[in-house]
């Protein structure tokens, strides 16, 4: 769909449709849930459910020859994952700080350089979610401190298979998205 496909929609690309309510339905200490009761082009109004996540960073860490990966069981989907290190953006953080710190804590490897790929938001019929995809690079072995939830172990995938274990099943959408912006940036 073109830009100005998009401005013939009713509303335009960028009119804001009224909150007439808006309401936090639970609190927990990972995400807060809620909806928006809102006016949409024709009138009618509708409830517009989410859940807010803080900002979350992904880093795609790089030797030169390997690929970091961690592998970690995911109670939500109750299957073990090989996936990209990835954490929650502490305040004040930047994505690339927030990538670094994460490299060292989940995997034990401090990066000399981190920069970032891309800034998008998640799932957005559904979630308030931010994520940064890092790159990191120049990676020097330091110790692993892992926070009381995190069980996993750090994995290094060839480069040249990096693509191929990030599709296998189960999969995620950071794991995907970081592996084939690194790749499309040259990176990898």
């Amino acid at each position: 769909m073109s830009d100005s496909d998009q401005d013939d929609r009713p509303g335009g690309a960028d009119a804001e449709w009224p909150i007439v309510e808006s309401a936090t339905e639970y609190e927990t200490g990972w995400y807060d849930g809620g909806y928006d009761l809102v006016e949409q082009p024709d009138g009618s109004e509708k409830r517009y459910y989410w859940a807010e996540l803080p900002p979350a960073v992904v880093i795609v860490a790089s030797t030169g020859e390997d690929v970091i990966f961690v592998e970690q069981y995911r109670p939500t989907i109750r299957e073990t994952q090989l996936e990209l290190p990835a954490g929650i953006v502490e305040d004040g953080e930047s994505y690339t700080t927030a990538g670094a710190r994460e490299l060292r804590e989940e995997t034990g490897f401090d990066p000399s350089g981190v920069s970032l790929l891309q800034q998008y938001k998640v799932a957005t019929g559904v979630l308030r979610h931010d994520r940064g995809i890092v790159f990191a690079e120049g990676l020097e072995p330091v110790e692993q401190t892992l926070d009381d939830n995190e069980f996993l172990e750090v994995r290094s995938v060839p480069v040249e298979d990096a693509l191929a274990v990030a599709r296998e099943n189960p999969t995620n959408d950071a794991t995907l998205n970081g592996i084939l912006l690194a790749k499309e940036d040259g990176l990898l």
